[in-house]
């Protein structure tokens, strides 16, 4: 039977991201996500529960992230679920579901940090550059028209 792990997530940060390299050299960080879900009780009174998610961040991403963010900061990650198991030293089994980035989006306006962060555009793939953003204040100007297009010169 085939499967699909996918995650996308939009939150806060609950802490300050927490960067170290492998002894490979591999930057690895670590951040806490908290998403939060408002909704109406069986009594109609408003409700919010919040859900805290660990998301681990490895290579260039994860210095990206480091140098970026910091506790209180939106974010929204995409990525997959993983199952991580240890031994405690008292010979305890524990397990803990966590998500590993693949992708994620700068979220927030950005203006008054001073941190060089675009805010909204600054999504961020590995082995990809920064998707372009189009103009604030909306979507992108209508290209001018012109009576005179010829389907050769369009380049697609």
């Amino acid at each position: 039977m085939a499967s699909y792990n996918k995650v996308i997530l939009m939150g806060n940060l609950t802490r300050d991201p927490e960067l170290r390299v492998t002894p490979k050299g591999t930057p690895v960080c670590q951040i806490g996500l908290a998403v939060n879900e408002k909704f109406k009780d069986k009594d109609g009174n408003a409700r919010e529960e919040v859900t805290f998610v660990d998301v681990d961040v490895f290579g260039r991403q994860a210095e990206v992230i480091a140098k970026y963010m910091s506790k209180g900061r939106p974010i929204l990650v995409e990525g997959r679920l993983r199952l991580d198991s240890w031994e405690t030293k008292e010979g305890e089994k524990r397990s803990k579901l966590k998500v590993v980035l693949d992708n994620f989006q700068f979220v927030g306006s950005g203006q008054g940090r001073g941190d060089g962060d675009s805010g909204g555009g600054g999504s961020f793939e590995d082995n990809a550059p920064p998707a372009r953003q189009a103009p604030r204040g909306g979507s992108s100007p209508a290209p001018a028209r012109s009576e005179n297009i010829n389907e050769d010169d369009v380049p697609f």
